[in-house]
């Protein structure tokens, strides 16, 4: 093998190697300059939320006021008290839906099993009856 060869394999091999390479861990003076700049963020993008609710609030006013002139409907504002518990609420779920437990109940154990793809149940009604007719262009 030559010598650029055996280099490009070796470059190649020790590639993954050095993408596993960690780097040092940050001074105490980087890692005060991250928080600041994180807490700066957060207080920022408060302001800019409070920014665009105040900015929803008054075109919303502002429509309000126009709509009875211009004889559009406008049902009274509705206001949320506190947020909504699904949205709380994390998105995991600890068992199969309708299974406590995970454990199928006895009415589920003793009914039958009936699927289409085997022949234990009748087709749905919108299964095709028999193949589509190949299209006729016209002359």
């Amino acid at each position: 093998m030559s010598l650029i060869k055996t280099t490009t394999v070796l470059l190649l091999l020790a590639m993954p190697a050095l993408g596993l390479a960690r780097l040092p861990p940050p001074t105490p003076a980087q890692a005060q300059l991250a928080a600041e700049k994180k807490a700066q963020a957060a207080a920022q993008a408060e302001k800019d939320k409070l920014a665009l609710v105040a900015s929803m609030d008054a075109l919303s006013a502002r429509w309000r006021s126009r709509a009875a002139s211009e004889g559009w409907k406008a049902n009274p504002p509705v206001s949320l008290a506190a947020p909504l518990p699904a949205l709380v609420q994390p998105n995991t779920q600890t068992s199969p839906s309708g299974q406590p437990g995970g454990v199928m109940g006895p009415a589920a154990k003793l009914a039958p099993m009936t699927s289409e793809k085997s022949g234990t149940a009748a087709p749905s009604a919108d299964v095709k009856k028999a193949p589509s007719k190949p299209y006729q262009q016209k002359k």
